[in-house]
C-alpha cells in the first residue's frame, strides 16, 4: 500500500527525485566521455567504490580504477536503466538500478551488465557520489 502525503510533500519529493536523475544522467554521460576530469567532481573526496574487481576507497584510487576501466574497454557506452530511490532525502538518498555496457576488449566486441546501487550525498550545495557498489 502507498502511503498518501501532503501535496507539498510529495511534490519536494517528486522535484528531489527529477535533480537526483539528472544527476544520475549527467554522471553516466560524464562516463561515457571516457574523460576523468569530467567524471571526478561527480565523486566525493571520501568516497569508496565496489567494483567487481575489488574496493577502491578515496579519489586517488577511484580516479586509477576507472582509469584502467577507461584504458581498458575501448569505445564504451555505459547505460544506467530502471534506477529506484529507496532513500529520498534532501542530503542524502541512495539508488539502485540495473546497468550494462558494451565495447571494444583486446580488439573484440565484450558487453556485461548488472546490477548497481549508488549513496549519494549533498556537499556545499552540491551532490556528489559517496558509495557506489557495481556486481555483475
Amino acid at each position: 500500500m502507498r502511503a498518501l502525503m501532503p501535496d507539498g510533500e510529495g511534490s519536494a519529493r517528486n522535484a528531489l527525485r527529477r535533480e537526483l536523475t539528472a544527476f544520475l544522467g549527467a554522471y553516466e554521460q560524464a562516463n561515457n566521455s571516457h574523460d576523468i576530469t569530467r567524471v571526478l567532481p561527480f565523486i566525493a573526496d571520501d568516497a569508496t567504490y565496489w567494483f567487481s574487481d575489488g574496493t577502491y576507497e578515496g579519489i586517488g584510487r577511484i580516479r586509477a580504477a576507472i582509469e584502467r576501466t577507461f584504458a581498458t574497454i575501448h569505445d564504451e557506452v555505459y547505460e544506467v536503466r530502471d534506477v529506484e530511490w529507496p532513500v529520498l532525502t534532501p542530503d542524502a538518498a541512495v539508488c539502485r538500478y540495473r546497468f550494462a555496457w558494451t565495447g571494444i576488449v583486446g580488439g573484440a566486441p565484450r558487453s556485461g551488465q548488472g546490477r548497481g546501487t549508488n549513496v549519494i550525498v549533498r556537499r556545499d550545495g552540491a551532490w556528489v557520489m559517496l558509495h557506489e557498489h557495481l556486481s555483475t
